[in-house]
């Protein structure tokens, strides 16, 4: 509801009461196409408020409200509520709500979407959020400055799991490599699609997400140059994931444009730089199943030695991976100091990744 494109429905036949139609509450229909997905139970609304941590003197950014049966209950929990909905409708209705009462003054609402919008200052953010911007809403959040507590975000449950997976994890990925370098990630409950309305086709999570800061000091388009190459092929060692023609091409074209312009790769040198940077981390993330390694052997024919300049340039990243012991380790297996110390080794032969 809170980010995405918005597109006018047409009615449909025999839909002419709210009472014919289980997506309608209080005279609005919910849309499933636009992610929206209404929690109705209000023993989980409480448990994740509860859960949430929530001070009185917090300032609380809620995306996606909807009709507002999570918002009511964090301006209770709260100092205010800064409520971020697209769907003109849904704003309406949390006017209407709220209107005339106590709780009126301390909820602002912004109708836009949350992705291309200016996020103001806030303590924490809560949110059930339409499942289809979850990867770019979290790099954006974590952009965020100044940083904020935690966020509590509803996110469907593989995505969730993703987040918080940990080395030799099935589900450990890019996406949790990540996430995991700029914040700490917990799970905090499971949630049934039968608590919404209408249900979604999956099971949800609720994700608890604590900012690290300072941000640790590494080139982020670099380290994702890394992390990409690393989980493309994740169950592959890393010597046979840089052997391929397809890797070795890429970086040795970096490597003599680097050479030819004499440019060296440094780190951004402050923690606002280094937040602008965050962003790339999220790109891509669209598909869950992009880091999965599906037998597809199309890229990994070895670079031939035939010309002496690529077969120099094969034996210097062979020797950065001869040197941190990291031919037969797998990336499915690497810890986040693990990915440092490569990248670190890569980079002091000259080979940079973006």
């Amino acid at each position: 509801m809170a980010g995405g494109k918005m597109k006018k429905d047409k009615p449909q036949r025999g839909s002419s009461s709210a009472a014919s139609n289980p997506h309608f509450q209080g005279g609005i229909s919910f849309h499933k196409s636009k992610g929206q997905h209404i929690l109705k139970n209000p023993l989980l609304v409480d448990s994740i408020v509860q859960k949430s941590g929530i001070k009185s003197t917090d300032v609380i950014l809620e995306i996606g409200p909807g009709t507002g049966n999570l918002t009511k209950k964090l301006l209770e929990a709260g100092k205010s509520v800064i409520a971020v909905e697209l769907d003109p409708r849904m704003v309406l209705e949390l006017q209407r709500r709220f209107q005339g009462t106590p709780l009126s003054n301390r909820l602002k609402v912004i109708q836009g979407d949350v992705l291309k919008c200016d996020l103001p200052y806030f303590d924490i953010c809560v949110a059930n959020i339409p499942y289809q911007i979850s990867s770019p809403l979290t790099f954006k959040l974590l952009a965020h400055r100044p940083l904020f507590r935690a966020a509590v975000i509803m996110f469907q449950r593989e995505f969730a799991m993703r987040l918080v997976a940990q080395p030799g994890d099935t589900l450990y990925c890019r996406l949790s490599v990540n996430t995991q370098l700029l914040a700490r990630v917990s799970h905090l409950l499971k949630v049934g699609k039968n608590n919404f309305r209408p249900p979604p086709k999956v099971d949800s999570s609720v994700v608890r997400i604590e900012p690290r800061g300072p941000l640790t000091p590494v080139n982020f388009k670099e380290w994702d140059g890394l992390v990409r190459i690393c989980f493309n092929r994740k169950n592959k060692t890393i010597g046979s994931i840089f052997r391929q023609k397809s890797v070795l091409n890429i970086l040795e074209k970096n490597y003599r444009t680097l050479q030819a312009l004499q440019f060296s790769e440094k780190a951004p040198s402050n923690d606002m730089e280094m937040a602008l940077d965050v962003s790339t981390l999220g790109e891509s993330f669209g598909d869950l199943s992009m880091d999965a390694d599906d037998g597809n052997d199309d890229d990994d024919i070895e670079m031939d030695d035939g010309d002496t300049k690529r077969a120099e340039f094969k034996e210097r990243v062979l020797a950065v991976l001869k040197e941190g012991n990291f031919e037969e380790k797998r990336s499915s297996k690497l810890a986040q100091a693990d990915f440092m110390h490569l990248l670190s080794l890569f980079n002091k032969a000259g080979i940079h990744f973006s």
